[in-house]
């Protein structure tokens, strides 16, 4: 936790105070700053990914920054931009947020009245995970009609990637250490380390305009990990046959710095 506190310590720093910096590089171009907060539900290796308990249940809330460049406005006139479909179409949205969770096992063997059920339901992770990026959204209507209140709502689609800091913590609610409270899949592919990858994001959502300066936002992200140990947990047995996942539905503020 120690290593993505101080993470998060910098890049909220670079975030914040190296804005006059990306402002006098970027002095052309509109500037958004926003936050974002909301359910997340993670996809590992606990429970059954596709089993409906499981994915209502392992969930968790994440809390977010966003930066955005605004190609259809100019900020140094206080005017449109030049019309070009990019401009007119495209965002493009940096972010630094952190998520976590608490993970508990599910499923008809986890509700067994034997050892190995005891066991699962006595395992508990939690997933502690921060995340930087930058993504690419695109608005299939224009951007300078739904500045100008041509209509309410501007929804888009976007893809991009995040720098990933993952903290797990794993523990058994059983007596006696936790390897020998284990079920027999996990032993041996349990890490309470630190670490470091990336994932992709995709994602949808929907812009509602405020007034002028600000609007409201709904998102839903899907992150896929470039590894299997974001949940502190990983085996080797055929239905473990993807990397750790998570779904994120988030809503906040937007606010627009040059208008």
């Amino acid at each position: 936790m120690a290593n993505i506190s101080k993470t998060l310590i910098i890049l909220l720093l670079l975030f914040f105070f190296g804005n006059r910096t990306v402002s006098a590089q970027v002095g052309m171009v509109g500037q958004e700053i926003g936050i974002v907060a909301g359910p997340v539900a993670y996809f590992s290796d606990y429970g059954l990914r596709w089993n409906a308990e499981t994915n209502s249940s392992n969930t968790g809330l994440g809390v977010g920054l966003v930066y955005y460049l605004n190609f259809a406005y100019k900020a140094d006139c206080d005017c449109y931009a030049r019309y070009t479909y990019f401009n007119d179409h495209f965002r493009i949205r940096a972010e630094v947020d952190y998520h976590e969770g608490e993970l508990n096992h599910y499923g008809p063997i986890a509700k067994k009245d034997t050892d190995g059920g005891k066991k699962l339901r006595a395992m508990i992770g939690q997933a502690k995970v921060f995340e930087a990026g930058a993504h690419l959204e695109y608005y299939p209507l224009s951007i300078r009609d739904y500045t100008a209140f041509a209509y309410p709502i501007a929804p888009y689609v976007s893809l991009g990637f995040n720098f990933v800091n993952f903290d797990p913590y794993t523990y058994s609610t059983l007596e006696g250490p936790l390897e020998d409270n284990l079920f027999h899949t996990f032993r041996g592919y349990v890490s309470q380390e630190a670490g470091s990858t990336w994932s992709v994001v995709a994602g949808a959502g929907m812009r509602y305009k405020l007034n002028v300066v600000s609007d409201l936002v709904m998102n839903l992200q899907w992150r896929y990990y470039d590894t299997d140990w974001l949940d502190g947990l990983d085996h080797d047995n055929p239905q473990n046959k993807f990397n750790d996942m998570m779904f994120w539905l988030n809503f906040g503020y937007i606010y627009y710095l040059n208008f």
